[in-house]
């Protein structure tokens, strides 16, 4: 039981100051890139808006829940199905806060390998979209506010997720707003977004990550699966796993990281963390509304797909150039010092708890509410 702690503490301190400057990317996202702008980048048909879509959507830190809704805005603000597609498949398979996290729990090579593959991965799933598109949708206007799909479609139960994170799962839109604000209260507001919605819409699955690749770590030897980790099925395997699963590119990080601990290959967990934030039942069903079966169709192969295509090619890269990315990730030390870490452990973890009790309080008056309804 105490190794078991002090293993998932040990995690939880080497990830705290990665996830807390991803955070701090987030909150610098949020204010100073706007909605309107990414809407006139992405819109149009064409092999440009979708490499824009993909670009511009791999480094903000969505969640497969928050990513819905901001996709769906671009798309009904004239963006293309293409670009919609490659946004809505890059943004929440990589970003800020889960490279970060990568670097630290898996190694420069995946923190590398990761975001290429999602962004190449996001533009093939864009094209393929816009070319099987079909000819008659109505979704050339925009569709009042009220009648988003998107909004008790993909977290169900959670308050932060209604009709109004369009306007706060990415990016302010009121310049005039924005205007009146000085720099310290844009700060604030990018800073209360990233470490209050933003988080809160992840952080269970986080903590959940790590405790799972603790418990491995504890209890599993090493290697026990090396001789079926490197094998096509598992990679199909994970693919059965992680399509219906709902799980965000920080989550699936530890728990890509516990498979991997246990001898699962690096392309095995790649494709892991790559079909599971970018395909989920949510996801699945908005894209089936909003753009059709047969752009359905094509993006989930082209995810599928290409994620399956990385991961083999990057088994095969790492034999090649004999390069062992468990080895790595065995012997990894931290770059940073021991107070510096236990500082950003202490600081997230106060966050956390400080958003659990925001929202058992909500649930409590919410509780009050009904009963003097009742």
């Amino acid at each position: 039981m105490l190794s078991f702690i002090d293993n998932f503490w040990q995690l939880f301190a080497l990830s705290a100051p990665w996830l807390l400057v991803g955070l701090v990317v987030a909150a610098i996202m949020k204010v100073w890139i706007p909605m309107s702008w990414l809407q006139q980048q992405l819109g149009g048909d064409g092999i440009k808006p979708v490499i824009k879509g993909a670009l511009l959507g791999a480094p903000l830190p969505l969640c497969s829940c928050g990513v819905i809704p901001a996709a769906m805005q671009l798309r009904r603000g004239g963006a293309g199905k293409g670009a919609t597609v490659a946004f809505l498949s890059a943004t929440p398979e990589t970003g800020v806060d889960s490279i970060s996290v990568s670097y630290v729990l898996l190694g420069p090579v995946m923190a590398i390998v990761r975001p290429v593959a999602a962004i190449i991965s996001a533009i093939v799933s864009g094209l393929l979209v816009g070319k099987a598109s079909e000819p008659a949708t109505a979704v050339t206007e925009p569709a009042p506010a009220p009648a988003l799909p998107t909004a008790k479609s993909c977290c169900a139960g959670k308050a932060a997720v209604t009709s109004e994170p369009v306007k706060a799962s990415c990016c302010a839109t009121d310049k005039t707003k924005a205007a009146k604000l000085t720099l310290w209260q844009q700060a604030k507001q990018g800073l209360e977004y990233s470490s209050g919605k933003l988080l809160s819409d992840f952080y269970l699955w986080l903590l959940l990550g790590l405790f799972f690749a603790a418990l491995v770590q504890t209890l599993v030897p090493m290697d026990y699966l090396t001789q079926y980790g490197s094998s096509i099925w598992t990679m199909l395997l994970m693919v059965l796993i992680s399509v219906p699963m709902y799980v965000c590119a920080t989550a699936s990080t530890p728990i890509a990281a516990a498979m991997m601990l246990v001898g699962i290959s690096p392309g095995a967990a790649l494709v892991f963390m790559q079909a599971g934030p970018a395909t989920n039942i949510a996801t699945i069903s908005v894209v089936y509304k909003e753009l059709g079966s047969r752009a359905l169709a094509a993006y989930l192969f082209g995810v599928i797909v290409m994620s399956v295509l990385f991961g083999w090619l990057l088994d095969q890269g790492l034999a090649y150039f004999d390069i062992s990315v468990q080895g790595a990730m065995q012997h990894q030390h931290s770059v940073l010092p021991g107070w510096l870490e236990l500082a950003a452990a202490l600081l997230l973890a106060g966050i956390i708890l400080r958003i659990i009790w925001r929202q058992l309080n909500q649930r409590r008056q919410r509780h009050q509410l009904q009963s003097r309804r009742g």
